[in-house]
């Protein structure tokens, strides 16, 4: 059948069309990806920033025995409360972007959903203050006989971070064995261990134990920093296979 060169052209055209504007939009897709995995990989440096910082010039405030969350305590809590929602915000972000690149490699979706929910307990810590422990602000006592709702709240919000990360290394640690990623999959193991036992040493700490009560601090604090670096180290993982812009 003959058909007019118009009309070729215009088929021509048309197929020609049709895998570039996939290109396009697979690119776009991936660079949004890409945009959130940043977002997760900043995280973890932003809160660690500023809570080191904050605490370094608060006044009363020990950062080897008082937990982070005091420092949304007092004149200048203002600080940490937006670093819990900043953080929070990133970590969501980054999370998503972990979701999307697993859906392109088949990593799972039980990671990504464990971070994001770390990243909404952060947010839940911003909104409910924590109650005094071991004595700070100056001047209140070192436990709080009756817990204020706003600080029970608060420690719930927490368990999604101090238990969701080390869940979430496990799940990603299990898969990276099972794939052959021997070395990753024992770094997330490790990870998942060094967070649920300083969890417990400071827990027991900000309880008053006598002989933790005085590190109750560096413990959270190495939690907080193992956990953090994982995220950073996985997100920097599916930064390396996310698709990228072509020049």
């Amino acid at each position: 059948m003959f058909v007019p060169l118009g009309e070729q052209r215009s088929v021509g055209c048309a197929r020609y069309a049709s895998p570039v504007k996939t290109v396009s939009v697979s690119e776009k897709s991936g660079a949004w990806t890409r945009s959130l995995l940043r977002c997760g990989l900043a995280a973890g440096p932003v809160f660690v920033a500023v809570f080191l910082a904050e605490g370094a010039v608060r006044k009363g405030y020990s950062p080897l025995r008082h937990p982070v969350s005091s420092l949304a305590l007092g004149s200048r809590g203002w600080v940490q409360t937006g670093n819990f929602a900043l953080t929070g915000t990133l970590l969501l972000a980054g999370a998503a972007g972990l979701s999307r690149a697993a859906d392109q490699t088949g990593a799972g979706q039980a990671g990504p959903v464990l971070i994001g929910a770390a990243g909404a307990g952060l947010l839940g810590s911003a909104a409910f203050v924590t109650d005094p422990v071991s004595g700070y602000p100056p001047g209140t006592p070192d436990a709080i006989e009756h817990p204020s709702r706003t600080g029970t709240i608060h420690n719930l919000s927490a368990i999604p971070v101090f238990l969701g990360l080390p869940a979430a290394a496990l799940t990603s640690g299990w898969r990276s064995w099972r794939t052959g990623q021997r070395g990753f999959g024992l770094y997330s193991a490790s990870t998942a261990v060094v967070m649920l036992a300083t969890m417990l040493l400071f827990s027991a700490g900000f309880g008053q134990a006598r002989r933790l009560v005085s590190l109750g601090g560096l413990f959270q604090r190495i939690s907080i920093i193992t956990g953090f670096a994982w995220v950073g180290a996985v997100s920097v993982r599916a930064l390396r296979r996310a698709p990228r812009r072509r020049g």
